[in-house]
């Protein structure tokens, strides 16, 4: 994959007494109520730039992405964010906790070809919608700068490469930036300007694929940026609009954690364990195996002991019990005709399983309402138990592992939405990359 060092701006900390007042989460997880924190917290906070507020007298001349752009002017003028003075790889670490065990996740900042998929090295997981894509094309065009990072994973049996980032850090004593977020996440970042490991890495990664681990929409946004800047006659070899701003970590880091996405259903009709034994009966073997909403946490612990994609955790809300899923091979036979269109890897995932035979095809649901999403079990049961009228059918579903993200990236085929969460995400505000040939 083509990257590149890239001349970063970054807050100026003569200004900003504490980068942990400044930095954000990315736009796509920050709901209302964040986004008000976000913006009490401190007045140069990134949230202005990544997700300006609506307001209800906006027009064509004053509205959020206007503001963004003229909110970023301003603090370039007043020095709030300042250039660094040479071209850089910026090594990223985070630190967080897991059900009580450390991690540590390792990569680096850096400036990636914008090809669209099917013309480069960088390979998506997951189908994107129209909306967002609009929404942060909007952004770019309005800022010409990328706030956020893609999230990029790619593959190095060795961990060669990040582990000569590190030894060059070390030994070229750069002390490092670091930063808590809202979760009490870790994050440490150091600005590598030395030219000899940067042709190393930028060498090393020239054969490697990149596969999107999040960020799709940001990824397609730099793409369609690019085609802009194209269309107008601008675009050259040289031109920023041709790169977007890219963490790499190697699918081989022991912090690249994948965590679950699971869903709680409203708006369908209500059922009771044994209606859905009957919607399932020949397709699915269901045992019963609890009863309570508190009882996700045993349910989850076996969905994991059983390591088996087409394990899925079913609660029935109607008679507070839940079931485990077994596919049969007359289940297996039923998705491979109804999912035809997909890879047999593709047809395997816990989500898709979930979603197109269990929910689509077998409980004659076609389009169901979009479910709530969460990670933890914790919240399964403090989001049933907030509104348990609202939530027919809440279901702990393992998320895809690295292989099959690999895998079917390579067979260009886009997995079910929320199909995968790697945690923690990616902060906003660290560095940021200038897309405007003016500004670099």
């Amino acid at each position: 994959m083509e990257i590149q060092p890239f001349t970063g701006y970054r807050y100026n900390l003569d200004k900003i007494n504490r980068i942990d007042d400044v930095i954000a989460p990315p736009y796509d997880v920050i709901d209302d109520k964040l986004q008000d924190e976000l913006y009490s917290r401190h007045p140069n906070n990134v949230i202005r730039l990544i997700l300006n507020r609506i307001s209800s007298t906006d027009s064509a001349e004053n509205n959020r992405y206007i503001r963004a752009s003229q909110t970023l002017s301003e603090w370039i003028d007043n020095k709030i964010l300042i250039k660094d003075e040479r071209p850089s790889i910026y090594v990223y670490h985070q630190e967080f906790e897991i059900a009580g065990q450390s991690f540590v996740r390792k990569g680096f900042m850096c400036r990636c070809l914008a090809a669209p998929f099917g013309y480069g090295m960088v390979y998506p997981h997951e189908i994107t919608m129209s909306g967002p894509k609009l929404d942060r094309l909007m952004l770019t065009t309005a800022c010409k700068m990328n706030f956020s990072q893609i999230f990029g994973i790619y593959p190095d049996s060795q961990n060669e490469i990040q582990r000569q980032l590190d030894d060059a850090v070390n030994r070229n004593n750069i002390s490092p930036v670091t930063a808590k977020d809202h979760l009490g996440n870790q994050h440490k970042m150091w600005v590598l300007d030395d030219k000899e490991a940067i042709s190393e890495t930028i060498n090393s990664m020239a054969s490697k694929p990149i596969f999107i681990a999040d960020g799709h929409h940001r990824y397609e946004t730099a793409c369609n940026y690019r085609q802009q800047i194209d269309d107008m006659g601008l675009l050259h070899s040289k031109h920023p609009a041709n790169y977007v701003l890219m963490v790499c970590i190697a699918m081989e880091d022991t912090g690249l954690v994948v965590m679950p996405t699971h869903r709680l259903f409203t708006g369908i009709a209500e059922f009771t364990s044994e209606m859905l034994k009957s919607k399932l009966d020949g397709y699915f073997e269901l045992e019963e195996c609890g009863k309570g909403i508190e009882s996700a946490n045993d349910i989850w612990n076996r969905v994991e002991a059983a390591d088996s994609q087409d394990v899925i955790g079913l609660f029935t809300a109607k008679d507070n019990k839940w079931n485990l899923t077994k596919i049969t091979s007359a289940g297996i036979e039923l998705m491979d005709k109804i999912a035809a269109e997909h890879h047999p890897e593709w047809r395997e995932l816990g989500v898709s399983l979930l979603h197109r035979l269990i929910v689509e095809t077998l409980l004659g649901i076609p389009e169901p309402p979009k479910p709530c999403y969460v990670h933890r079990v914790d919240e399964v049961i403090a989001e049933f138990k907030s509104n348990p009228d609202l939530y027919p059918i809440v279901a702990l579903v393992s998320p895809a592992n690295i292989n099959q993200i690999k895998n079917l990236c390579l067979l260009n085929d886009r997995m079910p939405a929320k199909s995968t969460y790697f945690y923690p995400k990616l902060i906003a505000g660290f560095v940021f990359n200038p897309l405007d040939e003016s500004m670099i």
